[in-house]
């Protein structure tokens, strides 16, 4: 099996690509080849026992596509994206990596041809999904994103269905809630903050927290995350219909039980290091985020979480990132 990983530089990228290349399989078929695409060189993971090639580009120039699936690989996952707040801030690059560069690979299958099918596994967001919200939303919510963002992921899913259902590829869009807590130093995301408020104090570095404590999200961490996408990489998706697109399991918290579950895990101290410092235009973003789901489809079909409590989140960093020692 030829695994294509679009984004492998990005965290979750990283950590797929070590978990594949870990597991020698995927689901019950063995790798034979692994490809790490990126805008930024990915690094491959070590001890891989098959081959691992990497390629530099940016995918949604006009071109790229083509030759990363001119060598059929059976399984993509599309993870490569401009993060929402910076789809915000410049709207015409947004459109051109987002829905542009998804479209272009979508037309870089179909022009295979040969009978070529591959799974497609891409990364929406809850950020399909715009307000008034219900106080937990269900499979049968409607779509009216309030972003730039969460309208080109909406799109996207759409075109991933409907190649589906053209039989281009054999596709299924996953709404990831947002990935917390992530390693690394703070991106370009408007979701940002709910990383940056335990993983900056863990490590003795202060951190501003530009919302109300009030404010209430949808979160998984990293570990829930790479299984969703190997789920979605093995399961049967006539299982699906023609509903491509699911909405991941998580836990919902508000950002003072977040505060709180850092205090209780690592401590007064640590959680003392949180500066509040209110940003406008980081508040009018994140009112129009969804705050909890019921997400039945998704468990019903498989996708399980690892973590039960924001407690649990907090420690699955500190365990996998930081050695399970943190600066008290």
């Amino acid at each position: 099996m030829h695994i294509l990983v679009l984004g492998a530089a990005g965290m979750v990228g990283r950590k797929l690509s070590e978990r594949l290349v870990r597991d020698g399989r995927l689901g019950s078929q063995p790798i034979s080849r692994l490809t790490l695409q990126d805008i930024v060189a990915p690094v491959p993971p070590a001890g891989a026992a098959m081959p691992v090639s990497t390629v530099t580009c940016d995918f949604s120039d006009a071109g790229a596509a083509a030759p990363l699936v001119a060598e059929r690989p059976d399984v993509i996952f599309h993870l490569a994206a401009i993060v929402s707040g910076e789809a915000e801030a410049d709207f015409d690059k947004g459109y051109r990596v987002n829905f542009g560069g998804t479209h272009a690979l979508l037309e870089a299958i179909r022009a295979v041809g040969g009978g070529y099918k591959p799974r497609l596994v891409f990364t929406s967001s809850i950020a399909v999904f715009g307000a008034p919200f219900h106080d937990k939303i269900d499979d049968e919510f409607f779509h009216t994103p309030l972003t730039s963002y969460g309208t080109q992921k909406a799109v996207c899913e759409l075109l991933i269905t409907d190649y589906s259902r053209r039989g281009v590829l054999d596709g299924i869009s996953i709404r990831l809630p947002t990935v917390c807590v992530r390693p690394g130093r703070p991106n370009k995301a408007a979701s940002g903050f709910f990383s940056n408020i335990i993983r900056e104090p863990l490590n003795g570095e202060e951190a501003v927290l530009p919302v109300s404590e009030e404010v209430r999200h949808w979160h998984a961490s990293p570990r829930s995350t790479v299984g969703f996408l190997l789920q979605a990489g093995t399961m049967e998706l006539t299982r699906l219909g023609w509903r491509r697109s699911l909405t991941m399991p998580g836990l919902s918290a508000t950002v003072g039980e977040q505060i709180v579950a850092l205090t209780r895990v690592a401590g007064p101290k640590v959680a003392a290091r949180i500066r509040r410092e209110p940003d406008p235009a980081i508040i009018a973003i994140v009112a129009g985020w969804p705050r909890d789901f019921a997400a039945v489809r998704a468990r019903e079909l498989g996708f399980t979480t690892a973590e039960a409590t924001f407690d649990d989140i907090i420690r699955i960093h500190i365990e996998d990132e930081l050695g399970g020692k943190f600066v008290g």
